[in-house]
């Protein structure tokens, strides 16, 4: 059987004399990125790298903490009481709750946490940010705001911003549906 193949409009069409068919980069099927995909998926790579190496390693040398523990307090400086459950403060951070009560324990030994059987039911535990965290969370926050806006900001104008902030919210959006505007209602009250 006899193929042939003519490019349409950016889409290669393949046809034989029993079946045609039509082929498009952007179908699930394909199992390569194209070259436009490869080189956008290794920026991101770089830059997600780069920006978390770089907190990571200001955050211990001005913060004394990992990003991780900030993370934490940050959340909980958020909630109201400046408290969340457990589970709760597993999904914000996105860790497993394996980790986050571990990196809790870590924290109530600094006394920045405090962790304490739920009220309402007595079954769970909620994690507390006390004044001590807090002082703490308020001491870190500026350095952590300045190595965020000088790494990732100051080289994006107000259009790059707007821009990003659209593609950001609409792969939040693809990714796990509800988070952009999770993450949106969440940005209102957090400072770095």
């Amino acid at each position: 059987m006899k193929q042939a193949s003519a490019l349409v409009g950016g889409r290669v069409i393949y046809m034989n004399s029993q079946v045609s068919w039509l082929y498009t980069h952007h179908m699930s099927q394909e199992p390569w990125l194209s070259d436009d995909q490869q080189l956008l998926w290794r920026q991101w790579l770089a830059i997600s790298r780069l920006l978390n190496d770089r907190i990571e390693k200001d955050l211990q040398r001005e913060g004394g903490m990992p990003q991780a523990y900030y993370l934490i307090l940050a959340m909980l400086s958020e909630a109201p009481d400046r408290s969340l459950r457990m589970n709760q403060l597993a999904d914000v951070v996105r860790a497993s709750q394996s980790r986050t009560s571990h990196a809790v324990s870590r924290l109530e030994e600094y006394g920045w946490v405090r962790r304490e059987a739920t009220p309402q039911d007595g079954r769970g535990q909620t994690a507390t940010l006390t004044d001590v965290g807090w002082e703490r969370l308020n001491q870190v926050a500026p350095g952590h705001a300045e190595t965020v806006r000088s790494t990732m900001f100051d080289a994006l104008d107000c259009a790059d911003l707007a821009e990003l902030s659209r593609i950001y919210s609409k792969l939040l959006d693809h990714i796990d549906p509800g988070a952009a505007s999770s993450a949106n209602a969440r940005s209102v009250t957090h400072r770095a």
